[in-house]
């Protein structure tokens, strides 16, 4: 953090104040289509919602109630993607148990009976924590049955107040989110704008997105959820409809979650310069904002959008089959999950094309275009014998993407080195199932084959697994990727050509300078048997770092495994 005495050498809070043409004062809040301003300050949001507002409140509170011994338990608002042991990968809607938050960026959790490390920003605390410990390891959605019936059998006054519980959070959380919002615009990016000398348009642009559009959208909808919002009887609040009339309305998100990996590295070369990281901490400090540096804020839309489902899971849980919202409810939670869904996708792929750069850079001896001028993820790997069209067998490691299926071979002496022998593409192959024995002109003898052949062409590719099995997993993610290819072109997701570039740019900045494999290829790090994916999980090395596009909202260094085993074991600890 800067320290206040240093800044003030560079900028003076003073200097920043909102100043009209006509020398007045700004008003200090922004008005919207309706001319009303904000209805919170920050005084009465910090009395009513102080864990959402303090740094560290939040923390505090969970660490008391698991002191106390009770079962604390957080939502995965996105995928965490991880290839490292002391981490704990999870996929959104999945539910970890929180064991210890002594930390404030990673916390130790407990999810498929396997404890581990886990960034504190990609989760969500549920609001009732007394049902958590049944069935902590599924997804609202396949739970949803389950624990409404579990519900009905509950004190129909504990009930309602189970409801009243997450209708207040939802509540609460939006006020506070719109807070956010408004510091942003005002605390940030009205100060930008009037120092041109060190802000462009287009600089501005990038960093902050459709933010203001989205600021306004959810004043509008916060409006509405007011209305909606019984202050006496919370549990009776009909607030379904809100989210059904404004579900257009968050396709805004999209276009600002696309942003987001841009406004990344154009805030990460900002920041490199003392000046603006000075200036941007004299905004904070004017605006009154707590202590989250702007790179956090700018976050914050992408992790609203996520919570959205997670809050309305939770509300559905806890209405009654025959309450007036209960339609409503279970609507706008099937909407919002789409919604978050597609962003949650976006940001799967962005991070999938970084990693397979970095891959592509480490295969000796590639030839032909990059892989990411058609391909995004990589959905299935592993080892298969090629048999050639004269009946000659070669044992060759296989990596199908999205589009198209890479053939290599390994060093026979550094096995982790890999060598480019060619690609199909898939897009126009058909895949044949083969029963186990001949195969015309290529010999006698085949056992789990299965053939790709081009369907305008005369190319063909015979492959042979080692195991029934392993035939199966080929074939299962043969079919996986026509139907993700299909998806993605009905839902229009496609990777810009600026990201590609930049992705192809940093692998090659990074492997610049390092070891060298034969030929005088960058060298493949080792390789940590590369497993079928799920769920549209890229795997590769663990060596290869993932990408920082939503490096904002993970951590960069994880507290050592020493010291929680460390805490554990001390002889004072309560």
């Amino acid at each position: 953090m800067v320290a206040r005495g240093e800044m003030a050498r560079f900028w003076s809070l003073e200097s920043l104040h909102t100043v009209s043409s006509d020398g007045g004062a700004e008003p200090s809040a922004l008005v919207d289509d309706n001319g009303s301003e904000e209805d919170f300050s920050y005084e009465d949001l910090c009395r009513a919602n102080p864990r959402y507002l303090q740094p560290g409140g939040e923390q505090l509170a969970i660490n008391e109630l698991i002191g106390d011994g009770s079962v604390v338990c957080a939502e995965a608002l996105w995928d965490h993607v991880t290839m490292d042991e002391q981490e704990l990968g999870f996929k959104a809607g999945d539910v970890i148990q929180v064991l210890e938050a002594s930390h404030k960026d990673w916390w130790w959790g407990r999810s498929a009976d396997r404890e581990a490390w886990f960034p504190a920003s990609f989760v969500r605390l549920r609001v009732n924590q007394e049902e958590l410990s049944e069935g902590s390891s599924g997804s609202p959605g396949e739970e949803q049955e389950e624990d409404t019936g579990r519900a009905r059998h509950k004190h129909p006054e504990s009930k309602q107040q189970m409801r009243a519980n997450v209708v207040q959070e939802i509540m609460d959380t939006e006020r506070v989110y719109i807070k956010h919002l408004r510091d942003i615009c005002e605390g940030y990016i009205r100060q930008c704008r009037k120092h041109t000398a060190m802000f462009s348009v287009a600089q501005l642009a990038t960093i902050f997105g459709n933010i203001e559009d989205i600021y306004r959208f959810q004043r509008k909808f916060l409006k509405d959820l007011e209305k909606q919002y019984n202050k006496e009887e919370p549990h009776l609040s009909e607030i379904g409809s809100c989210f059904l009339q404004h579900q257009e309305g968050f396709a805004i998100y999209s276009e600002y979650c696309n942003n987001h990996p841009g406004a990344c590295a154009e805030l990460a070369g900002l920041m490199q310069q003392r000046r603006y990281r000075h200036f941007f901490e004299a905004c904070r400090l004017l605006q009154q904002m707590i202590d989250i540096a702007l790179d956090g804020f700018l976050l914050t839309p992408v992790q609203k959008i996520c919570k959205y489902p997670l809050q309305l899971a939770e509300l559905l849980k806890y209405t009654a089959p025959e309450h007036s919202d209960y339609d409503n409810i279970k609507a706008a939670y099937e909407a919002m999950k789409n919604v978050a869904c597609l962003i949650n996708e976006r940001k799967r792929k962005l991070e999938s094309i970084d990693k397979i750069a970095r891959w592509q850079v480490s295969i000796v001896g590639w030839e032909g275009q990059d892989l990411l001028e058609r391909s995004s993820e990589l959905i299935h790997s592993g080892e298969l014998t090629s048999v050639t069209r004269q009946g000659k067998s070669q044992q060759r490691t296989f990596f199908l993407f999205d589009h198209q299926l890479v053939f290599c071979k390994k060093d026979l002496l550094r096995r982790d080195v890999l060598y480019y022998r060619g690609r199909a593409d898939t897009d126009a192959m058909e895949l044949v199932d083969l029963e186990d024995g001949r195969d015309g002109a290529r010999g006698p003898g085949l056992r789990n084959a299965f053939r790709l052949a081009s369907r305008t062409g005369d190319e063909v590719h015979l492959f042979c697994a080692r195991k029934p099995e392993d035939k199966a997993r080929w074939l299962q993610a043969f079919r996986d990727e026509r139907r993700r290819v299909q998806e993605d072109r009905a839902l229009g997701m496609e990777i810009s050509e600026n990201q590609k570039k930049l992705a192809m740019l940093n692998a090659q900045k990074a492997a610049h300078g390092k070891s060298k494999g034969y030929g005088g290829c960058p060298a493949a790090p080792p390789l940590q048997s590369l497993r079928p994916i799920h769920q549209r999980h890229i795997t590769v090395p663990s060596s290869l770092p993932q990408q920082q596009v939503f490096a904002l909202a993970e951590p960069k260094r994880k507290p050592s495994l020493f010291w929680h085993t460390f805490n554990k074991l001390a002889p004072f600890r309560k």
